[in-house]
């Protein structure tokens, strides 16, 4: 590549070091795009002849079926991907291949085929959430009247329905979503034709190629082009903040399935057996999702160390970006499969979830609320009187909804027995039915939006 300059080969350990081609040859499809575009510009602006353009064309094809098929054989010596298409191309059209590299550089071609690679990946992000949010909602749907527990600090606070916990979590994928849509949007742009750092003096229309390549504009600073690695760590940010929505949900799974609590069956489709404990169904799929999170967020924080110290323009230091980028982006996707795989898969347990939502005096705050409401008591009197009733309650081994009438009016003599009307989880969810609430009829508001969103 640069023998003018160069008498001797590399050192074994720097070539070693410094090829890449193991791993960015997932840029194969990216680089021929991008490399086509370029051709066809440089034709179009009588820097190369047509028929120099149409050699070019033809050969990438070829290359890249090569590429397609398995026959393609990847050297090392070569360094990177775009090294081992242009050595290819040339043996298969001979001198035409020399002036595909005419107006550009290896820092804007990295650049640009990285940008679409990852563009591509954002794009399957978003149809892979709107994906699991179906499923979310497809769940919501069903369980719009199913009573569950609601949790603080994992203890029992109040009656919620299975409907209303679905639509949290496509809340979350919802925004995860957009983070991602917002990522692509950003990153939009074409480096292509920044050249090595500072443009280049060939009559090129970066305009062009920017088009060919489905970009919206040229970026409007070459040094800045072949510099910027924020578009694949914004990539990464989302996928973090995706991936701990998606290990909340999986820790979730993993408890709602164990014996304890039981309120969810996953089927041989998503769970392993124990080699030694025959009657063991894990949730592995689950904890693999859980998982996955450590990578990706260690991906995030590595990429953001690799750029945090680099002066402007490229650095070599910039080869390091690709493969945690690689591998964040495999987790994610499959975590995100395998979460709408469990979440299509997964029975409630409509008997266990209606007995947890009873417990732990979980109605508690529906009669501190018509305290206030019927006797006209401030919240804070209320919050105590109800307090004082679930210590009698806990005293004698009972709910609320199990305290005599009696012993109620000995800690608050306006109590009426129209409170039980408060007490039992049903009503209780009935009862939020402010916008955004647990009620049934709110679940179904927006089980319906969202399936208008989702189409």
């Amino acid at each position: 590549m640069w023998g003018g300059r160069f008498g001797l080969g590399p050192d074994a350990v720097l070539e070693a070091i410094n090829a890449s081609i193991d791993y960015d040859k997932r840029l194969a499809t990216q680089d021929i795009e991008a490399s086509r575009a370029h051709a066809a510009m440089l034709a179009a602006t009588g820097i190369i002849s047509h028929s120099d353009a149409e050699a070019i064309r033809e050969g990438l094809l070829t290359v890249l079926s090569e590429i397609e098929s398995g026959s393609f054989r990847f050297q090392k010596a070569l360094e990177d991907i775009h090294m081992n298409v242009e050595s290819r191309l040339r043996e298969l059209i001979g001198e035409p291949a020399g002036r595909l590299h005419t107006a550009r550089s290896r820092n804007d071609q990295v650049a640009t085929d990285f940008r679409l690679w990852v563009r591509e990946r954002c794009d399957a992000a978003v149809a892979g959430l709107e994906a699991l949010m179906r499923a979310l909602v497809a769940q919501a749907e069903q369980g719009a009247d199913l009573v569950m527990p609601g949790f603080t600090h994992l203890q029992t606070a109040q009656p919620v329905t299975w409907g209303h916990h679905m639509l949290a979590y496509a809340e979350m994928f919802a925004r995860d979503r957009g983070r991602f849509l917002d990522a692509r949007a950003r990153m939009n742009e074409s480096p292509l034709g920044a050249a090595a750092l500072a443009g280049t003096s060939f009559p090129i229309d970066r305009e062009m190629t920017a088009k060919a390549l489905g970009f919206d504009r040229p970026m409007a600073n070459s040094i800045d082009a072949v510099s910027a690695r924020d578009f694949a760590l914004e990539f990464l940010s989302a996928s973090a903040i995706c991936a701990t929505h998606l290990s909340r949900l999986a820790e979730e799974i993993v408890i709602w399935c164990s014996a304890e609590f039981g309120f969810v069956k996953l089927s041989d489709a998503f769970t392993t057996g124990s080699s030694i404990m025959p009657q063991k169904r894990n949730p592995d799929a689950a904890e693999l999702v859980r998982a996955k999170t450590g990578r990706i967020l260690g991906a995030f924080v590595g990429l953001g160390i690799v750029l945090k110290g680099l002066p402007l323009a490229y650095s070599k230091d910039m080869q390091e970006d690709k493969e945690q980028v690689f591998d964040a982006a495999d987790s994610l996707l499959l975590a995100i499969a395998a979460a709408e795989g469990m979440i299509r898969d997964m029975q409630p347990v409509p008997q266990r979830l209606r007995e947890a939502a009873g417990r732990g005096f979980s109605t508690a705050t529906d009669l501190a609320d018509w305290l206030v409401r019927r006797l006209g008591m401030p919240f804070r009197d209320a919050h105590h009187v109800t307090g004082t009733l679930v210590k009698e309650a806990e005293a004698r081994g009972c709910d609320l909804a199990g305290l005599p009438l009696e012993a109620m009016q000995q800690v608050h003599g306006g109590i009426t027995a129209e409170v039980y009307e408060v007490l039992g989880v049903d009503n209780s969810v009935a009862s939020r039915r402010s916008h955004g609430g647990t009620a049934p009829d709110q679940v179904r508001t927006q089980v319906a939006r969202w399936k208008e969103i989702l189409g």
